[in-house]
């Protein structure tokens, strides 16, 4: 039994126990039954082979359809391009990402993604994925539609047809609230270190001004322990608690918030002035609001402890809160201290007042250095504070 392609499929084999049965007429039917046995074998082994391709096929076909249907649910900005670097595919999380549809991308270079002083990134992507080689996860910067731009983490892998690199995939990951988390993070080192240094000046402070003003170190003792129980007060204010509120709550006013962060320098002059004066308006200040504000005033009373009115016991601070309906103003005045000037650079402590004011409540600071001292206005929307 012959197949069509020549190959043997096997034998037929009649028999008889008489001698000189079978005739050429017979051995011409048996050749024939064989042919079309081979036939039917030929048939069914196509058969078998059609339905293999076509379980196959399905196979391919369902994995195909997963394997998309996962492409296009990603929550990753998954796209595909060609050796020239042109977008071949586009899934729901790249316009997600990136802003532009699929049919506004597919088409174009990839470049459109990229800003102009990473356009060499591409380049040497290129170059590996044509090589074959895939690329692992990296950081960089890309640029959405609008023009913004978002840090991501980009895995590009080559594609194959038939062994030979036809185009890359790419793999991109939105890690901007990472990059947030870690600058946070950064701030609060930094914050802290600040802290713990102007605690330290702040306290030599209080100690160098409380000994100008007692006869004995019981007199010392009693003075430093209570302005330094004040100092830590006002310190707790700038915390934030566990709940994301200050940790004053209890301090539900602005003239008692402003008088708890100035109460370690209290007292007078020697020629009888408070050191430390408040005034003018006072309402309600939420707890949201309450660590910010007080970490703004609290860095204007350390650095006038540490170099202007308040180092120094002929030095005083007048603070004034004018209310202009929508918007109140801060104005602290600093008289009788040493001359100051502007310092070449904003140190961390400002800086912060500056971005907590800014960001946090859509404010302004402003610095005025006069030969007298330093006048500072603080002006904030009063719907922020409340």
């Amino acid at each position: 039994m012959i197949s069509r392609s020549g190959d043997v499929h096997g034998g037929l084999f009649f028999g008889h126990d008489e001698p000189g049965v079978f005739t050429a007429a017979a051995e011409e039917v048996v050749v024939s039954i064989a042919a079309h046995a081979a036939i039917a074998i030929d048939n069914a082994e196509l058969l078998q082979a059609a339905e293999r391709e076509v379980k196959v096929r399905r196979q391919t076909e369902r994995a195909a359809q997963q394997l998309a249907a996962i492409v296009e649910s990603s929550e990753d900005a998954i796209l595909s391009m060609d050796l020239s670097g042109v977008i071949a595919s586009w899934n729901a999380g790249a316009e997600r990402l990136y802003g532009y549809t699929a049919d506004e991308a597919v088409g174009r270079p990839v470049t459109l993604l990229i800003p102009e002083n990473r356009l060499g990134e591409e380049s040497e992507i290129l170059s590996q994925i044509r090589a074959g080689r895939r690329v692992d996860h990296f950081e960089t910067i890309r640029r959405r539609k609008d023009g913004g731009l978002v840090p991501v983490s980009l895995r590009i892998s080559p594609i194959h047809d038939d062994g030979v690199v036809i185009g890359a995939s790419k793999i991109a990951r939105d890690i901007s609230e990472r990059k947030r988390a870690e600058q946070q993070k950064d701030l609060l080192i930094r914050e802290m270190a600040h802290r713990v240094k102007n605690l330290f000046s702040v306290s030599s402070s209080v100690v160098a001004l409380s000994a100008k003003n007692v006869d004995t170190a019981v007199e010392l003792a009693s003075a430093v322990t209570a302005r330094l129980r004040s100092l830590a007060r006002a310190h707790a204010l700038t915390l934030p608690s566990p709940h994301g509120s200050g940790a004053g709550e209890g301090l539900a006013s602005l003239q008692a918030l402003l008088a708890a962060l100035l109460s370690p320098y209290e007292g007078d002059t020697p020629q009888g002035r408070p050191r430390v004066r408040t005034r003018g308006s006072d309402l309600p200040v939420s707890s949201n609001a309450m660590t910010g504000f007080a970490l703004v005033v609290h860095e204007f009373v350390t650095n006038a402890a540490k170099y202007g009115a308040l180092s120094t016991d002929t030095g005083y601070v007048d603070l004034e809160c004018r209310d202009y309906g929508d918007t109140l103003e801060l104005v602290w005045i600093e008289r009788g201290g040493p001359s100051v000037t502007p310092a070449d650079k904003e140190g961390f402590g400002t800086r912060l007042a500056r971005t907590t004011i800014e960001g946090q409540f859509g404010g302004e600071i402003v610095r005025q250095w006069h030969p007298e001292g330093l006048v500072i206005r603080l002006i904030v929307p009063k719907g922020r504070l409340q």
